[in-house]
């Protein structure tokens, strides 16, 4: 299974040219990431970090930029898990605007305690979140 989220790429995405600036994806994928925990995963930022004490940074983050993307389209975003690790999540993420790819993603999240800045084993309780969004299919 994937989550998926539509995007509108607004003018604060975009440069002079009228086309997404590549930073600005960096700022999309968090909040696709972000939309994921709360929605699909069950456990929203604000208690993720208010009440557990916990983050998920990126560890890293590959991007291939396929396509330009234009004020006012619509971007769907897919997001799935292609590795459960000890303590990290390796995830894919592509967005499309219609049929056309405009960007692949993948991004290694680590769960972090925010208090020791040391990272956290995922525990059973944490897998059975995850494991629904486990496909490591390799995708066009």
């Amino acid at each position: 299974m994937n989550y998926q989220r539509e995007k509108l790429i607004r003018f604060q995405h975009c440069d002079p040219a009228g086309i997404v600036f590549y930073p600005r994806y960096m700022g999309l994928l968090n909040e696709v990431v972000e939309d994921w925990f709360s929605e699909g995963v069950g456990i929203g930022f604000p208690e993720l970090h208010d009440r557990l004490r916990l983050g998920v940074p990126t560890a890293r983050l590959e991007c291939d930029f396929l396509k330009p993307s234009r004020h006012g389209e619509v971007l769907n975003f897919r997001l799935w898990i292609t590795k459960l690790g000890r303590t990290s999540i390796d995830v894919s993420v592509r967005a499309d605007c219609g049929d056309q790819p405009r960007l692949r993603a993948r991004l290694l999240l680590v769960l972090l305690d925010l208090d020791s800045y040391r990272s956290v084993p995922l525990d059973e309780g944490w897998r059975q979140r995850f494991e629904p969004f486990v496909d490591n299919i390799p995708r066009p």
